[in-house]
């Protein structure tokens, strides 16, 4: 269970004096996880991109999340992590809509100083192996 969370750094950049958006990426990286015992943190790096790269308008807000889990599953986490440097599936869609609702709260803040479009907000996100 996702127990809190915090922000440890942002970035807010308007490149040109356009309002509307012609292209809006998403970008939700996790950076790293931490065990301590049952609990759980997961650095992020959450990113909106106004554009084709970091030369265009961006948001960028880095921070991490905190979870309190059962042993069980912070051993899946754990070597999962290790393996691969990635969640186990089911969790992480749990984590990365945790990010995107804070990223797309705190971005909209952002945005607005701004004065540009706030990240869109995307239906809940869903995790799916492609062939």
């Amino acid at each position: 269970m996702i127990t809190g969370g915090r922000i440890d750094e942002v970035e807010g950049k308007k490149i040109g004096e356009t309002n509307t958006i012609t292209n809006l990426n998403i970008d939700i990286a996790l950076n790293e996880v931490k065990i301590n015992g049952v609990s759980v943190e997961i650095g992020y790096t959450y990113t909106a991109l106004y554009g084709k790269d970091k030369n265009s308008t961006h948001l960028i807000i880095k921070g991490s999340i905190t979870a309190e889990e059962d042993k069980k599953l912070v051993k899946e986490i754990e070597d999962e992590w290790k393996k691969a440097k990635k969640l186990p599936e089911a969790y992480a869609e749990i984590v990365i809509n945790a990010i995107n609702y804070t990223g797309i709260a705190n971005g909209t803040l952002l945005a607005r100083l701004l004065n540009v479009a706030p990240p869109l907000i995307p239906p809940r996100i869903q995790l799916k192996q492609t062939k």
